[in-house]
């Protein structure tokens, strides 16, 4: 008999949120798995730090449901040790010392690693008794990633991680993440506007415009999924096709046109001669996924369904 699927970590149905008549989340269901790294992406006000808040139980969805490892995680302290958060705006007391914040979380946080903690610090460079509101932007940020690494939780959020950190100290972040990932296997979601960046780290993205999931697919199936065809007008046209188009433009004689290509890729036996093809990276799917709010309309790609719906 084959063997019977591990549950999902998180399953989310049906999230809604509203405030007042602005709603920020808006029928949103997904699955996060254990040992995977998500990206967590969309513009600024797209509901991502709604859907991490809901996620690490500090409020509850006006409707629909979120369970994680099979319990609802709004203040529960059982779940709550089996994840960090990582905010953007994490504040502390104003006494509190580096150090202060790593003796805590040792006690705290029940997988801590206390000598992977110093080593971080070391290398970023933090001061342990210097105070936290007296350290820099970026060094506050480098507190935050000592902490969410550290701490090698089942469920670890980072919500844009790296704010004023400079590239090195940046990447610095990523290669910890990743060779920390390899020896200690745990779900790892990465908010953040950084995609380029960051592409190469991601297993899976969730991608949010305006409350809705649009894109919920593994990072492969997401670059498989879209193409850019450039030439001359009338054969990029013949090349599209019914394809659904998610930008366009036109660069003198010739366009360019980036267009869901479907996860089995495009026919190129009966490609114009002066048709070029390539791959989207995935930093422009993301952007040309964005719709105008004037069009009202989504394009959408999910693993689970593994077909492509067109706007409406």
């Amino acid at each position: 008999m084959p063997a019977t699927p591990a549950p999902p970590l998180v399953r989310a149905r049906g999230l809604r949120q509203q405030f007042g008549a602005f709603t920020a989340l808006d029928d949103v269901d997904f699955e996060l798995q254990d040992h995977t790294i998500y990206g967590l992406l969309g513009r600024n006000g797209a509901g991502k730090t709604t859907l991490m808040q809901i996620l690490t139980g500090q409020t509850l969805p006006s409707s629909g449901r979120i369970e994680v490892l099979g319990t609802d995680p709004y203040e529960s302290a059982a779940i709550m040790q089996q994840m960090c958060f990582v905010a953007d705006t994490q504040r502390y007391p104003d006494s509190v010392c580096v150090r202060h914040v790593l003796s805590s979380a040792e006690l705290l946080v029940p997988r801590w690693d206390s000598d992977y903690a110093h080593h971080l610090v070391e290398k970023f460079a933090l001061p342990e008794n210097r105070r936290v509101k007296k350290l820099s932007r970026g060094m506050t940020s480098a507190l935050g990633i000592v902490v969410g690494l550290a701490s090698r939780a089942p469920l670890t959020v980072f919500d844009e991680p790296y704010l004023g950190l400079d590239a090195v100290a940046r990447k610095m972040f990523y290669d910890e993440l990743i060779a920390d990932y390899a020896e200690h296997p745990r779900t790892i979601v990465l908010s953040t506007h950084l995609i380029d960046e960051v592409a190469d780290l991601l297993e899976h993205v969730l991608v949010l415009d305006r409350g809705r999931l649009v894109l919920d697919v593994d990072t492969d199936t997401a670059r498989a999924s879209a193409a850019v065809a450039e030439g001359p007008a009338a054969d990029v046209a013949r090349v599209v096709g019914s394809h659904t188009v998610l930008h366009h433009e036109s660069l003198g004689n010739t366009v360019r046109t980036t267009f869901l290509s479907g996860t089995d890729g495009i026919d190129e036996t009966d490609r114009p001669a002066g048709v070029s093809i390539h791959a989207v990276s995935l930093q422009d799917l993301v952007v040309h996924l964005h719709t105008d709010p004037a069009a009202g309309s989504h394009a959408r790609i999910r693993t689970a369904s593994t077909t492509q719906e067109a706007p409406l």
